[in-house]
This record gives structure tokens, sequence and C-alpha cells, in this order.
């Protein structure tokens, strides 16, 4: 049995915004096509020289990719979403943590997603909902 939704896409987006989150679109998508160690270097190597982003930074970044792809808004748009806010955000000079795990309540699924100011970015759920597997953090400058 399938539950009817509604795909939310943020409003309000400005149009330079929307035009860099097109840009990294398709980059985004190519890297979920790798492997989970090669996904790791490659994303660790973008973040070299990259300040921390702040949480409205990548809200920001977040919102511009699903206003511009129903499948970075979907359910199961988690990973070509956050690779894009993270691409985003580096365009920018900022890197959020990029985050990969599972949810700890049932049912298990995998999920993917970005994090500021040691906050989950944009995913309403409460501290704790999901457990990192594997996170690219800013480096220390």
């Amino acid at each position: 049995m399938t539950t009817p939704s509604a795909l939310e896409r943020p409003t309000g987006v400005p149009l330079g915004r929307r035009l860099a989150a097109r840009l990294v679109l398709l980059p985004a998508v190519a890297l979920t096509l790798l492997p989970p160690r090669r996904l790791r270097a490659v994303l660790g190597a973008l973040r070299r020289g990259a300040a921390p982003a702040t949480a409205a930074q990548a809200r920001q970044a977040r919102d511009a990719m699903c206003a511009v792809s129903l499948r970075c808004t979907g359910p199961k748009g988690c990973l070509p979403r956050s690779l894009g806010a993270a691409l985003l955000c580096r365009l920018r000079g900022t890197w959020p943590t990029w985050c990969a795990g599972v949810r700890v309540v049932p049912p298990f699924t995998a999920h993917a997603w970005i994090e500021a100011e040691g906050r989950p970015v944009g995913e309403d759920v409460p501290a704790g909902y999901f457990a990192r597997l594997v996170a690219v953090e800013p480096t220390e400058r």
C-alpha cells in the first residue's frame, strides 16, 4: 500500500542560485554512481580549502537543489540532493558536513544529508534520528 504525498518545492530561490544548482546537478547525479570509498575520496578532495558552511548557507543550497530538481525533492533523492547541496556550497567557498548513514528507528533505511553547525539541515527530525556511518567534514583552516 502506498501513501499519497505531495512534493514541496521551495519557492523564492533567486535565479542565480537556481542556475548554479542546475550547474551542479549533473555532477551530483554522476557522483551517486561512485562506490562509497571513491565517493568519500572525491568529496575529501573537493572540501579542501573551504570554510565551514553556516546553517543558513547550507539551507539555501539544499533549497536550491530542491527547487530545480524533482528528483532531489523526492523521497529517494537524498543522495543527489545532499551531494548537490555540498557542491553548491563549495562553489561559494564553504563546505557543510556531508553525511551518509541510517535511520535508528524502525524501519531501517539508508539516508544521506548535510549538516551545518552540528545539526542536520532541512531534515525536520529530532536529534539522534540518524546514525552517521560516513561523514566528510570541513577541513580545519
